[in-house]
Parts: C-alpha cells; sequence; structure tokens
C-alpha cells in the first residue's frame, strides 16, 4: 500500500511541477502536518482542512490501484471470458475480482520489489531525504506505465496537453499524461483480446444454435445445450494457463 499511497499523493502537486519533466516531478512537494493538540491547537481551521484532505486521500487510494497497474486489463479480459462462456453465477463476482487482484499483484511484484529496494528501504534506514524518497518511489510505477503504453496513445495525450516542447513532454511525461494514456492503451489491449476470446465460444453458440433448428427443436435453449460443450472445450485446450500466461508475458519492465 506504500506504492498506491506515494502515487495518490502526486496528486496534490502544484500545476508547475505537474508539467514538469520525470526528473524534476517532485521538486516542491511538501506535506502538511496535522496537529492533533486539542489543547492548545495552533490553527484549529487549518487542522480541520488538513484532516480532510487526509481522508480524502484514503478514498482515492482504490481508483489509483486500478489505474496505475495491471487490474484494468485483467478485470476488462475476465469479463469477456464470463460472457463469451455464459456462466452467470458460477465463479461469483467475488471470486473474479479476489482473482484478478491477486494476478495483478503477481505481475505488479517487480515493481513493487523496486520500490522497497530503491525508495523505501534507504528512506526508513535514513539514508535519503523525503523529496528524494518520494521520486525513487513513483519512477518504477511510471517507468512501468510507460514501457506497457503505446506510442499511438502517449503521443495523443501529449499532444492534447498542448506543451510548448512536445518532443521534450513525449520523452518525459507527467503523471497525469502518462496514466490517461497508459489508461487508454490497456482498455484496447483488453477488447482486442477478449474479442479473440470471443470469437470461437461465439461459434460454438451458432453451431449448436443451428443443429438444434436443423433438427426442429425449436423450444429447446440452444444456451443450455452449448454451455457444458464451451466448458469442455476450454478445458481441453487448459484455457486458464493459456490466459494466465498470455497475461503476465504481455507486460514489459
Amino acid at each position: 500500500m506504500a506504492l498506491t499511497g506515494i502515487v495518490v499523493l502526486c496528486a496534490f502537486l502544484p500545476p508547475q511541477v505537474l508539467a514538469a519533466p520525470a526528473s524534476d516531478f517532485t521538486r516542491g512537494l511538501t506535506l502538511p502536518k496535522v496537529d492533533f493538540d486539542f489543547e492548545r491547537p495552533k490553527d484549529p481551521l487549518a487542522s480541520s482542512l488538513q484532516l480532510i484532505m487526509y481522508l480524502t486521500i484514503l478514498q482515492l487510494i482504490p481508483y489509483f490501484v486500478v489505474c496505475c497497474t495491471s487490474f484494468i486489463r485483467i478485470t476488462i479480459i475476465f469479463s469477456f471470458l464470463k460472457t463469451s462462456l455464459g456462466t452467470t453465477h458460477a465463479p461469483s463476482q467475488q471470486i473474479w475480482i479476489g482473482f484478478a487482484m491477486m494476478l495483478t499483484i503477481f505481475i505488479m511484484a517487480p515493481v513493487f520489489q523496486r520500490i522497497d529496494r530503491e525508495a523505501l528501504t534507504p528512506y526508513k534506514n535514513k539514508q535519503i531525504q523525503y523529496d528524494e524518497f518520494v521520486g525513487k518511489a513513483t519512477k518504477p510505477v511510471m517507468d512501468f506505465m510507460k514501457l506497457n503504453t503505446r506510442q499511438k496513445d502517449l503521443k495523443l495525450f501529449v499532444m492534447l496537453s498542448k506543451p510548448k516542447d512536445p518532443v521534450k513532454l513525449y520523452n518525459n511525461p507527467p503523471f497525469f499524461v502518462l496514466v490517461a494514456a497508459f489508461i487508454i492503451s490497456e482498455m484496447k489491449t483488453a477488447f482486442y483480446v477478449g474479442f479473440i476470446i470471443y470469437l470461437p465460444f461465439l461459434c460454438i453458440d451458432m453451431i449448436t444454435a443451428s443443429v438444434l433448428m436443423s433438427m426442429g427443436m425449436f423450444m429447446l435453449s440452444p444456451m443450455g445445450i452449448s454451455l457444458p460443450m464451451k466448458m469442455l472445450t476450454f478445458i481441453m485446450i487448459d484455457g486458464w494457463e493459456l490466459l494466465v500466461e498470455g497475461l503476465v508475458r504481455s507486460y514489459r519492465y
């Protein structure tokens, strides 16, 4: 959770810092200190506003977990798989989300390890200052997103930001430009994979419906017949192993 907290704190950077290159991303970043001295408060109004800000940050953490990791691609692909198989109740939605979260942790493990090695451990040992800690902690996440973002999508958001130097901004994109491009890129990839998954199961549905119609069984639901056939096909080709292996190997570090 240290990673997600760091990412969320970057959302409160001033505009001039957001427009800076990645190397200057953490300059000027300071966190306000909340004063919990209720007997002699220095500024009760400021302390209350700061506390509200921190509570707001905690509520936004799950959204940044979704936006900055592989969770987007995995959940969309799993949704297409569930729809194409036609299994509405089994497995449940909680199992799908739990599996997607565990797979996300597995894929993002090298990024977390790099953050712990380069930022968290030196900071706990008081070897680096706070500003350097934030810069080193956010860099692995931004490197991961940039490596897994299509150049076309990154160029789109760079041009939409109307920079004075597009080439410089493209080589060192700020956080919000990179996140927006990463989300669009992940959704595109997920829809491509979803189409490939959906197509063979659609063919099974069409073949089953055609056979039932030719036999005059109009009252029999084609979905009830095609479901076990699709499940058997998915098991015979070892679909889970192929899908998980493809998801893990599709990311670059």
